[in-house]
């Protein structure tokens, strides 16, 4: 049990008298004595203190667990608070939550978002994405963290279950109403644990949860002050349609490529693009300039061209035709004879020369970087089973379970059989989907003008989600508010050599929350950030460049400190 005569807001609390005292965070009065960990166990929240439809809410169990570790890894004491979010539809999964509430806490809190099609409680108790190693987690600050599944339980396929989808309040709770409900009931609990709200709301996702926090920030921009934005799949219906292509590609007699057949091409871009940032350092930082010019076609690795004599198979030292041809639909944009609920009619490519699609490798975070990009199995129908160490491509479950149990809302549908471009019938569902789960709102300025600030960072070499589309969606709010705007309270950076959420090439560490917490907090401008890779090369660092701006070698100096390089548009 928690003892409050240490903390700084019981001295602002009058106990017993029935009279209000000021609480401090946000204007709020305290109108009752803080409740003790064991004393949130079985806490309600009614459902009029939520800002979207539910039934209450309920705590299901507490843990009151010590402080533990040392330097970096060190986390104070708190309390570990599971719950339930109750839906309206009585056929809907209940909304599933994690609070960590701190002993000696810093008044300010962040949620954490989810990835894939969620499904797990994301628990608030490690780093944001590509949070620094040598920096406290925000739990360990002192932050009150807190996350939740979404709004529905996940079966064996984990992250890429979207049987969900069948139920309508499940589906908006995943596209996003589980945000703002879960945002009100953690705000509601952390008021009657420590007797006043935040005084600084944060949210830090990546991927699904990247999504989630441009639209924390875009539907209520209210509740929060600042967003850790990374690799978001911003538009995630639309890059379903995507995937479905790039699916029916590798689906192709003889198109999937193994995995020493995705190091050739790897190899050969880094051998014709590594330089084009002015030095050769196992990194493809001008990744425009190697787009331009790469061409898997006409490549060479070592003298020797990757395409296979004749474009026909010929084992795992070059690429067939076909292989060929399912990496350039992976780099070519997606042509829709319709447009979504945002207007577009396309998604773009990916950044597909130097990006490790799931290369052999002895790195442990390898296996993790296979499963996101094209993972073992070829795609077919029914689409290969997801288990502990075989898979298909992510993106191709992804498509499957969408069509499955989003779109045609039958099981037993064949998904390889939908074209995307050409969905027929079910053309006005997926354009109702874009619009249900799309990040589509390109006007921030209720964010902005509420103090708001973005830090937004996505690696070159995604091979789920692409960076081009976060590029697009950079471009879009910037034609919408001014570049000015949003320059005064967002910043976008790409990653030279990063995948997406891991990667064995550069694995991203950047001190995203202390950057956040001193624009928001105190006024200061980002300028010379700084990431540092823990994998490849680990604590070589690069400069983060403001998009469209890469590192570019100043032509002397270590090649591993980012006081090497300066930031460069060409």
């Amino acid at each position: 049990m928690y003892l409050f005569l240490k903390h700084p807001f019981f001295i602002a609390v009058i106990s017993t008298s029935g009279l209000a005292g000021c609480g401090g965070g946000n204007g709020a009065f305290v109108t009752h004595t803080p409740l003790t960990c064991d004393q949130l166990n079985g806490r309600t929240v009614q459902a009029s203190s939520v800002g979207l439809p539910t039934t209450g809410a309920l705590v299901t169990s507490v843990a009151v667990v010590p402080a533990a570790g040392t330097g970096a890894s060190a986390v104070g004491g708190y309390c570990k608070v599971l719950g339930d979010i109750n839906p309206v539809d009585p056929m809907a999964p209940k909304i599933k939550f994690q609070l960590n509430l701190p002993v000696d806490w810093n008044s300010k809190a962040m949620m954490f978002g989810g990835g894939g099609y969620d499904g797990t409680i994301s628990t608030g108790t490690g780093n944001v994405p590509a949070g620094p190693t040598n920096k406290q987690v925000p739990l360990g600050r002192g932050y009150a963290t807190f996350g939740s599944d979404s709004g529905h339980q996940a079966n064996a396929t984990t992250s890429r279950d979207g049987s969900f989808g069948l139920n309508d309040e499940a589906l908006k709770n995943f596209a996003s109403d589980a945000i703002k409900k879960t945002r009100d009931v953690a705000i509601a609990l952390i008021k009657v644990r420590y007797g006043s709200n935040p005084q600084r709301s944060y949210f830090a996702g990546g991927s699904t949860g990247g999504r989630e926090a441009l639209l924390a920030v875009s539907n209520w921009p209210q509740d929060w002050d600042g967003a850790i934005v990374l690799y978001p799949a911003w538009n995630a219906a639309t890059l379903d349609l995507q995937f479905g292509r790039i699916a029916r590609a590798l689906a192709q007699p003889g198109a999937y490529p193994s995995r020493e057949k995705r190091k050739v091409l790897y190899d050969a871009a880094i051998e014709a693009c590594d330089a084009l940032d002015g030095v050769r350092d196992g990194l493809i930082s001008n990744i425009t300039a190697c787009n331009a010019t790469f061409d898997p076609t006409t490549a060479t690795l070592k003298g020797v061209p990757i395409r296979c004599a004749g474009g026909q198979e010929a084992g795992n030292s070059c690429l067939s035709d076909a292989q060929i041809a399912a990496f350039n639909v992976t780099n070519t944009p997606l042509q829709l004879n319709y447009a979504v609920a945002s207007g577009e009619t396309t998604y773009p490519g990916f950044n597909t020369w130097g990006t490790d699609f799931g290369n052999p490798g002895t790195s442990p975070l390898q296996p993790t970087v296979l499963t996101l990009a094209l993972g073992t199995e070829q795609p077919a129908n029914p689409m290969p089973a997801v288990t502990a160490t075989t898979s298909p491509p992510y993106g191709s479950t992804f498509w499957d379970q969408w069509v499955r149990y989003f779109v045609t809302r039958n099981p037993n549908f064949n998904s390889l059989s939908l074209d995307p471009q050409n969905p027929g019938q079910y053309q006005s569902r997926i354009v109702e989907l874009t619009g249900i789960q799309d990040a589509n709102k390109t006007d921030l300025s209720a964010f902005q003008n509420k103090g708001g600030k973005i830090l937004m960072a996505h690696g070159m070499a995604d091979a789920l989600v692409s960076t081009r589309a976060t590029e697009q969606y950079w471009t879009r709010i910037r034609n919408t508010m001014g570049g000015s705007r949003v320059d005064s309270f967002a910043r976008y950076y790409e990653i030279p050599g990063y995948g997406h959420a891991v990667s064995s090439v550069f694995n991203a560490a950047w001190d995203s929350v202390t950057a956040l917490e001193g624009w928001v907090e105190k006024g200061t401008v980002p300028v010379n950030q700084v990431v540092a890779d823990t994998a490849g090369v680990p604590g070589r660092t690069r400069p983060l460049c403001e998009y469209p701006a890469f590192p570019r070698y100043s032509s002397s100096g270590d090649v591993n400190v980012a006081a090497s390089y300066t930031c460069a548009t060409q």
